[in-house]
């Protein structure tokens, strides 16, 4: 069994997902390419010796679809003999691409890797690709199916979470987040985006709201009450799963929500021998991963059991582990993961998150490892633990040790 490293981590900015966002523009393939492009630049390789490109992105449809990752290798300057994996493990696509990269490496399936994800949210709206779990009715009927928000607003009513607090976390997500970009912690891994000519499109986080105050977010409307009160009721679906709750509270808006963002990030991974042969240093060893499936409905709680299955699985505990990396899909995923686990809210997204930055979902995955890795490096720890929800019901975790 070969240890597996990360020897660099890189992810562009963030645009805004629709028409008038900064990254419009540009296409999937022509970001993930950049991305390939920019780590063999930084770490002076031309490829040889990658044996796989793995690619994560959700929406596989359209200019998305038809196996985007090797696309993105033809486009990028590695040689053709680098291939292409397309994985959709939903918002965790970019962490599984690691994942899976890192345990081919593991058995010796190769010596390095280029792992990632992109999400053009803007240009390929989340859910046009459809879903069976949403649009079949037998499968939706007996999996008591209900959309994303619902979950959320779900798991704060089941576990105690109100609006103020869920409000208190997202504005804290953008004050970290601004902080951050302030201090210049971001500067090392973003990429600036630029068009053909080589000016600069987009150089940091376009979809932050380093301005917002809790007046502003209780000023915000219940996103989901109308869905899941009137029509087409989704609240009465998820109360037939859960009939120990009188009702659901509705506490999520789009302040306290993940943004529709465009974006992509990518890792380089590979084995000593890689490193060596390039004269590279790694940054830090994957020490374990893992994936759980758990209740459709609530959808969102994976990053609890997969934190746990992963900490068994490496023989170590919640205090082995200095930071934190959890994905803000919802402010109650959050707050979940630390009623769980009782950690001090410091460690966890210390640098703001998809609240105030956005959440380009097939690279997600990929961008909080990468911030995970950054943030070890500058406080001068040692040890992390990313992980994210899934949509259907899943949650996938990584631990990394900074070398």
């Amino acid at each position: 069994m070969q240890d597996a490293f990360i020897y660099d981590a890189i992810r562009s900015p963030r645009g805004k997902g629709r028409a008038d966002g900064a990254l419009h523009e540009v296409t999937a393939v022509a970001l993930s390419s950049r991305m390939i492009d920019a780590l063999l630049e930084r770490n002076a390789i031309t490829g040889a010796g990658v044996e796989d490109v793995i690619w994560g992105n959700v929406t596989q449809i359209g200019e998305q679809g038809g196996c985007l990752a090797r696309s993105a290798s033809l486009l990028s300057r590695l040689p053709d003999s680098v291939p292409g994996l397309s994985v959709n493990r939903f918002c965790a696509s970019g962490l599984e691409a690691v994942n899976l990269s890192a345990n081919q490496i593991r058995g010796g399936a190769g010596a390095a890797y280029i792992a990632g994800g992109v999400e053009m949210m803007g240009r390929v709206p989340m859910g046009s690709d459809g879903a069976a779990i949403a649009v079949d009715p037998a499968l939706a009927m007996s999996q008591y199916f209900v959309p994303q928000g619902i979950s959320a607003d779900l798991i704060a009513t089941l576990h105690g979470f109100s609006r103020e607090e869920a409000d208190a976390y997202a504005v804290e997500s953008q004050r970290r987040a601004a902080l951050a970009w302030a201090e210049g912690r971001f500067d090392r891994s973003v990429v600036p985006v630029l068009d053909q000519n080589g000016l600069t499109i987009l150089s940091r986080d376009e979809y932050m709201r380093p301005e917002t105050d809790l007046a502003a977010l209780a000023a915000l409307k219940p996103a989901f009450r109308d869905m899941g009160e009137v029509m087409p009721g989704f609240d009465r679906v998820a109360l037939m799963r859960y009939p120990q709750l009188e009702r659901i509270d509705h506490i999520h808006h789009a302040g306290n929500s993940s943004g529709i963002v465009d974006g992509a990030a990518a890792l380089l991974i590979g084995n000593s021998e890689f490193g060596r042969a390039h004269d590279l240093r790694p940054r830090a060893r994957i020490l374990a991963t893992a994936k759980i499936g758990t209740d459709p409905t609530i959808m969102l709680t994976g990053p609890v059991p997969v934190t746990e299955k992963i900490l068994r699985d490496a023989g170590m505990t919640i205090a082995d582990i200095d930071l934190f990396e959890v994905n803000e899909a919802f402010a109650s995923v959050v707050l979940r993961f630390l009623q769980a686990f009782g950690i001090d809210p410091a460690c966890v997204n210390p640098n703001g998150g998809s609240i105030a930055m956005g959440h380009p979902l097939g690279a997600t995955g990929a961008i909080i490892l990468g911030t995970l890795l950054d943030e070890l490096e500058r406080s001068g720890k040692s040890t992390g633990l990313a992980t994210l929800c899934i949509a259907s019901g899943m949650g996938v975790a990584t631990i990394i040790e900074r070398v």
